[in-house]
């Protein structure tokens, strides 16, 4: 059995999604194939602490690289979700069916969790859910509608990012600095509330500036953590986002990898010539609306197509 599960693009909520503020995150057209046809050779760490010793299928998410640099989309929620979906559609289960997509999503997050020693697991409901979802750590994902009128655009940073290494350096701003930390946090957490209400109520101008402050409460975390969470040049590109009615953030705990511009057109060619000027490019790539499913199978010439496993 063939299966595809989508990636992920956080737009808010990051860092403040582990205390439980809420996050919101659509699924991308990008994502992993999983197929129980052929053996993974060495599943990822996510896989094998779902799996244990049992066999896991073969994976492609080459979509979600450039060569070997990672695009920052979610890759090991996307295998993992795609692999356990593909052994599930063997025994019979329809991957549509709310009960089957509750039990992958437990499973998953607790093999994510397990493999990285945390995390939100929003990834994860990006991968088994589909569209755009409202995430709070312990509940059952919601999925929701990203208010009508606005274009999303996304940057590919041409710099990947190790959440793990960002989130330690957070961490440690925690231990010396608790009182930074906590207002930055508490910061976050105001704004992600803020960004689901308008939500919630279909406001698009709303939530849009709800992703600008996103951008520079997380730059004002990075400053505290002495960590570059948001890169050089970003203020400018925020700023002439904003003169387009629109917002440009990095996407989840950021350090490279994508950004997201939101607004009510596609950016500008002043904005596109500054990004260029930055080293982003655009990235050719659509919102996934289905979530995990059954894939067709793979044409002939694909066994050839790079894979992670």
């Amino acid at each position: 059995m063939r299966t595809f599960a989508p990636g992920k693009l956080v737009l808010t909520g990051a860092y403040a999604v582990l205390e439980g503020a809420p996050a919101i995150v659509v699924a991308v057209g990008r994502g992993a194939f999983a197929d129980t046809a052929r053996a993974a050779e060495s599943p990822t760490p996510e896989v094998a602490a779902a799996l244990g010793e049992a066999a896991a299928p073969h994976v492609d998410a080459s979509a979600m690289f450039v060569g070997a640099r990672k695009l920052g989309l979610g890759a090991s929620a996307a295998i993992l979700v795609a692999s356990l979906a593909a052994r599930e559609a063997d025994a019979g289960a329809d991957l549509a069916e709310p009960a089957v997509r509750a039990r992958l999503f437990a499973a998953a997050r607790a093999a994510h969790a397990k493999a990285q020693a945390g995390g939100s697991g929003v990834d994860v409901a990006a991968s088994v859910y589909g569209g755009a979802v409202h995430y709070v750590v312990g509940q059952t994902p919601t999925r929701v509608a990203i208010p009508s009128g606005l274009r999303v655009h996304v940057f590919a940073c041409g710099v990947s990012a190790r959440t793990s290494e960002l989130r330690a350096e957070v961490d440690r701003l925690a231990r010396t600095g608790p009182a930074a930390h906590r207002a930055c946090l508490d910061d976050l957490a105001a704004v992600a509330n803020d960004a689901a209400r308008s939500v919630d109520v279909a406001d698009a101008a709303a939530f849009v500036v709800a992703l600008r402050r996103t951008a520079r409460a997380l730059a004002r975390l990075g400053d505290a953590a002495g960590v570059g969470i948001v890169p050089a040049g970003f203020d400018a590109l925020e700023a002439l986002a904003a003169r387009e009615d629109a917002s440009m953030s990095v996407s989840g705990a950021g350090g490279g990898d994508v950004a997201v511009y939101v607004g009510p057109t596609a950016p500008s060619p002043v904005f596109l010539e500054r990004a260029d000027a930055l080293g982003l490019s655009s990235l050719d790539l659509s919102l996934d609306t289905k979530g995990v499913r059954i894939a067709p199978a793979a044409p002939a010439f694909a066994a050839a197509s790079p894979s992670p496993s």
